[in-house]
């Protein structure tokens, strides 16, 4: 084989330049951290991020499963198992939406208000930890990811 056919045709020296590689390196860290923080309180990352939002928006507006997809990103299936699962543990209710007979309408619980507001303290401690080192430059981190965020 020719040293061509050994290599990768990519622009970057190594796995270490490639922005998509780190954020995925980082990313997994960071995610390892949130589950090892939540799981003290029974929580999955992903269960936090649908109980936090139901939360945080419920009082403002009806929240469908649908809209919690679209304010999560978290894929339909995964939301409607998670929601499920959390209907289970108390922590949600579903009912008939009155409009609309396909969808639900979800609400949080008293419970799942007092377990959102216990687990978001261990989630921003445990970011507040991760991102320490970079904490001057946070405002900057936030404003890209923003960007990324929008245009995805």
């Amino acid at each position: 084989m020719s040293k061509e056919e050994l290599s990768l045709p990519t622009s970057f020296s190594g796995p270490g330049d490639s922005p998509g590689f780190l954020l995925w390196r980082v990313s997994n860290v960071w995610q390892r951290r949130q589950r090892a923080a939540l799981q003290p309180l029974g929580l999955t990352h992903p269960q936090f991020v649908i109980l936090a939002c139901a939360t945080w928006f419920g009082d403002k507006e009806a929240l469908s499963q649908a809209r919690i997809r679209e304010l999560t990103g978290v894929d339909p299936m995964t939301t409607s198992q998670i929601v499920r699962s959390l209907e289970r543990l108390k922590y949600l209710t579903r009912r008939p939406h009155p409009h609309d007979p396909r969808a639900k309408l979800v609400t949080v619980t008293s419970a799942g208000r007092a377990l959102a507001r216990k687990a978001v303290v261990v989630v921003e401690e445990t970011d507040a930890a991760f991102f320490n080192s970079v904490v001057a430059k946070a405002p900057d981190l936030v404003k890209l990811l923003q960007t990324l965020n929008r245009n995805s």
